[in-house]
């Protein structure tokens, strides 16, 4: 689509002061997709020379905000961590044609907040954390389930962008399992549920999303019982936050929600840890 309120479009190398109607574009499959009225310049992100995936020294896992879904799945299907299977089904999750998948961004996906974003399920379910920095260079941390902040709604402020998502090596060491479910074969996630057991001290973290309007990550230092599992997310997650559209009403995506979370309990945890 075109967007003609666009006057011009800036090298994000070059510093500028930011100024009101300025927008950052990354691989602009959201920000061309419908009316943007309120846009006045785009500052092009595609030119910063961010290497897509990078190794830290501790074995963490940086993406950056740049990255496009078909850098991640491939990496994901190379990739010899437990969690690995995690990066492609996320990815299926999108559901988007291949021309999507080789634009769209990691960090657009994150940014836009929408419940069924696929990287914001991946990031929250693997105890991801992103890096913001401000026009003045500052830069803060914090957990994606927090910079999520409920439907479209996420915690940047004025000028400040999404630099990388980084991904602890615990997390990548983890088992994971998971479960999707559309009102359609190829709709929009209506409801998707990550688990992911640690082999170092037991716990279990299952994460919802795309049922809520925000992702909720509960962990359990022992696994939890069944009635347990339930508790926990029925007492988190409020009435309200159980999403709503024409993807699935909020008393269908509770109901799938706590039956994938029931489904992954009992794939993680050990035999005598079965259904209680």
């Amino acid at each position: 689509m075109d967007l003609n309120t666009v006057l011009d479009v800036r090298d994000a190398r070059r510093r500028e002061p930011w100024r009101p109607g300025d927008a950052f574009l990354g691989g602009g499959t959201y920000l061309f997709s419908e009316p943007q009225p309120h846009l006045r310049r785009l500052v092009d992100l595609s030119r910063m020379g961010w290497p897509p995936l990078a190794w830290q020294p501790d074995g963490s896992l940086d993406i950056a905000a740049t990255c496009t879904i078909t850098e991640l799945s491939r990496f994901g299907r190379g990739l010899s961590a437990t969690a690995a299977p995690l990066f492609e089904q996320c990815c299926r999750a999108f559901l988007a044609s291949f021309k999507i998948w080789n634009m769209a961004t990691v960090g657009g996906n994150l940014c836009n907040g929408l419940p069924a974003g696929p990287v914001i399920s991946l990031t929250a379910a693997l105890d991801g954390t992103v890096l913001l920095q401000g026009q003045d260079g500052a830069t803060r941390r914090m957990p994606v389930t927090e910079f999520i902040r409920g439907a479209g709604v996420k915690d940047l402020r004025d000028g400040e962008m999404l630099r990388s998502v980084r991904l602890p090596a615990r997390a990548l060491e983890s088992r994971t399992a998971f479960r999707q479910a559309s009102l359609y074969g190829l709709g929009r996630s209506g409801s998707l549920v990550i688990g992911a057991a640690d082999p170092r001290d037991g716990s279990l973290a299952v994460t919802v999303s795309a049922a809520t309007s925000r992702p909720f990550r509960f962990w359990f230092a022992l696994p939890p019982t069944a009635a347990e599992l339930r508790a926990a997310i029925d007492g988190a997650v409020r009435p309200e936050e159980w999403f709503d559209d024409i993807h699935g009403l909020p008393e269908w995506r509770r109901h799938m929600a706590l039956l994938q979370a029931e489904q992954i309990r009992r794939a993680l945890c050990p035999p005598a840890e079965g259904p209680r």
